[in-house]
């Protein structure tokens, strides 16, 4: 009979998953983060089977333990692709192009100046305790390095679950990923001089460089291949979903191991591009697809990672007193470092970007727990012979401890911390619209409820058992809030109507990609106030919309002539889609502000509010209708052509929409439909490809000069 020695290890792997999905349901109304849960798991299983309590069961035994042992490359190259990638994929680009400076001060600066201190740290330690003298500056960088890159899932999780700033939320996200390939570079330059002759000649600094720039550029190539690929060769929806996620692995594979560069950071560069460049191109099935896809590798790789962390600890980590004071002293120096680090660099942290306050810093610095990257670069140290045995065992017991010490003291804390700084306050609008919606529910729930009673067909019901599982009533809150509030969160409240309008706008193909973007552009500035800028503060768009009074001057000049005619009825186009797009978006803004105040949600005392956002929304539709007939006044020719093209993705769409309304019924088979619609899809990308347009940069210049030609 032939021997499955994959077998254990599988199945082990299909009880991981299993196990997370219980958890997943046991933790669900507790204060515990899931990561945390599963570490313990993983901790407690590695403890049972290291004092052999699965000794009677040997093939169960042999799988803990194969675990135990599993080569720290496989964690490497199988589970943070998945971990980076998704983080990359994921991020609000708008928000993380503003928090790039902060991040990168933390992830680069910061990281250096917490693996310095750190080195000092553990050769003082050296200094004081003899069992630790064999440490040397390398071995102590070494380890700086890899010690001083957080992992924040569970903060950042636990973040969104509260409904924490994004701003702030993202920062922490956005850290993750430039620290985690900050810390790797920093780390195999120290490796590699304890390991490697030929890395003694290397100046560190020059290779640092070396490495960063390579990885960014390898990242940046593969994204943009990838994005010629889709977008030109083949549409098919399942290669396009295929060749994102086979590139996303061969951009980590070939930077990390054929290249010897950072696989962290080009896979970074990779995903940012693809995400800001590639995703609007896509098409809504495959972004569709791949977030949860995505989304599910995630939930895989996070299960199956603190699990195994937590056994390799319990079956490799050897505990006696003295070392737990060793480790406690360590685990509050890294704490004390880390507030150091951003305390030095919080003059700068709190004046670029969105800024940063102290009560953020706070959490910033607790919220630097350390998870699986550190324990893989500690298990290639432990299994590395040319470094010293006793640094190799003592590498692998402090980032063991310190990865539990954070994992249960820093994140099971964090709740805690959050509320007791007020990071987690809900305005007294956001109450008091929550507490009417909850209301007006209840009072819906109760009417039906009423209404079944006198229903001949359910009499003899447990009707006091249906009444248990109703919703619950609310008490009112006591602050009522002024108007001025009222208006900020109804704001908030059209901003995201217009974003999910917009997404729909867009994925059924009534507007094209550079409408899409623009408006959506729009609306991130408008969510960077919180909702205390008006909904007429639209800027950007008019802006971009008035540069093209430019063209109709610049065609009297012979030598850009013939350029210009070639793409002047194709930048109208633009011009007129974004417009249509705006004034649509407008007067969706205004059925919800309709809905809300037929709703009773805001009350009597406070209608004015309407008045003042409608007056908002009118005013954007008036601004953009008056410029949309000048246009067409101005460019007759040109505003026709526009008009064509719109009027062709509006049959095209209704087309769609008719294929998609037929399946629903049942008269089309799912084949038929999926057939159809790829054909209306072809024919889409045939008018796209007509989208030839004057380059921005090119556009702003040709402004510039109009306007200085003007103020002269």
């Amino acid at each position: 009979m032939t021997e499955f020695t994959f077998l254990p290890p599988l199945l082990l792997t299909i009880g991981g998953l299993i196990i997370g999905a219980l958890l997943k349901s046991l933790l669900r109304h507790t204060r515990i983060p899931y990561t945390v849960g599963l570490f313990a798991v993983g901790l407690l299983l590695g403890l049972i089977n290291r004092y052999g309590f699965f000794d009677f069961l040997p093939s169960l035994s042999d799988a803990v333990r194969s675990v135990a042992d599993i080569n720290p490359d496989l964690i490497l190259y199988l589970f943070l692709p998945i971990l980076i990638f998704d983080a990359a994929y994921e991020l609000n680009l708008h928000i993380f192009r503003k928090t790039l400076a902060n991040a990168t001060l933390l992830a680069v600066p910061g990281l250096v100046i917490c693996m310095f201190l750190t080195a000092a740290l553990l050769m003082g330690i050296g200094t004081v305790f003899p069992a630790y003298s064999s440490w040397t500056w390398t071995c102590a960088l070494m380890f700086g390095a890899l010690i001083s890159a957080t992992d924040p899932v569970a903060v950042v999780a636990l973040l969104h679950e509260l409904k924490t700033s994004k701003r702030f939320s993202t920062l922490v996200d956005a850290e993750s990923l430039l620290n985690d390939g900050t810390g790797i570079v920093c780390f195999m330059l120290f490796f590699g001089a304890l390991t490697s002759p030929e890395y003694h000649n290397t100046s560190p600094l020059l290779e640092f460089i070396k490495v960063i720039s390579l990885s960014s550029v390898i990242g940046f190539i593969m994204a943009r291949l990838v994005i010629w690929f889709i977008t030109r060769v083949n549409s098919q929806e399942m290669i396009q979903n295929s060749v994102i996620i086979l590139s996303a692995y061969a951009t980590f594979i070939h930077a990390q191991y054929y290249l010897g560069v950072s696989g962290v950071i080009a896979l970074v560069v990779f995903g940012l591009t693809i995400t800001y460049t590639g995703k609007p191109r896509f098409k809504p099935q495959v972004n569709e697809f791949m977030e949860q896809f995505w989304e599910l590798l995630t939930y895989i790789a996070n299960t199956l990672i603190f699990i195994i962390v937590g056994i390799v600890i319990a079956e490799k980590v050897n505990v006696t007193w003295k070392t737990i004071g060793i480790l406690m002293l360590l685990y509050l120096g890294l704490n004390l470092i880390r507030f150091v680090m951003i305390m030095l660099l919080y003059p700068v942290l709190k004046r670029i970007g969105y800024g940063l306050t102290r009560r953020e810093s706070v959490i910033l610095t607790w919220g630097g727990l350390r998870g699986a990257l550190g324990m893989v670069l500690a298990l290639i140290v432990s299994y590395t012979p040319e470094i010293p045995e006793d640094i190799r065992h003592q590498t692998l017991f402090f980032t063991a401890g310190i990865v539990t010490l954070t994992l249960t003291i820093n994140a099971t804390t964090m709740r805690w911390l959050l509320t007791r700084l007020g990071l987690v306050h809900t305005s007294s609008a956001r109450q008091q619209l929550e507490y009417r919606i909850h209301h007006s529910l209840y009072k819906e729930s109760e009417a039906y409820y009423h209404s079944l009673q006198n229903l001949n067909a359910l009499q003899g019901s447990n009707w006091k058992k249906v009444h248990t599982y109703l919703i619950d009533d609310e008490a009112e809150p006591e602050s009522h809030p002024k108007e001025p509030a009222m208006v900020t969160e109804l704001r908030l409240r059209v901003l995201d109507r217009e974003k999910s309008t917009c997404n729909a706008l867009y994925n059924d193909g009534i507007i094209s990609e550079s409408a899409f973007r623009r408006l959506m552009n729009s609306l991130d500035e408008l969510y960077d106030h919180d909702g205390s800028y008006p909904l007429d503060e639209r800027n950007s768009i008019f802006h971009f919309c008035e540069q093209v009074n430019v063209l109709h001057h610049m065609r009297g000049f012979p030598i850009i002539q013939h350029w210009i005619s070639y793409y002047f009825k194709e930048r109208i186009t633009v011009i007129y889609d974004l417009g249509r797009g705006f004034i649509l978006l407008q007067r969706t803004n205004l059925d919800l502000l309709d809905e809300i105040s037929q709703s009773g949600l805001v009350s009597e005392k406070q209608t004015a509010v309407f008045y003042i956002l409608r007056k908002e929304i009118h005013h954007n539709i008036q601004r953009m209708e008056e410029f949309l007939e000048q246009l067409a006044t101005d460019f007759p020719r040109a505003y026709r052509h526009a008009l064509t093209l719109k009027a062709i993705r509006m049959v095209l769409s209704h087309e769609k929409i008719t294929v998609q309304n037929m399946a629903d019924n049942g008269i089309l088979t799912e084949k038929e439909a999926e057939s159809l619609i790829q054909n209306i899809t072809d024919r889409a990308d045939e008018v796209n490809s007509f989208s030839h347009t004057i380059p921005a940069s090119i556009l702003r210049w040709m402004f510039f000069f109009h306007k200085r030609k003007e103020w002269l």
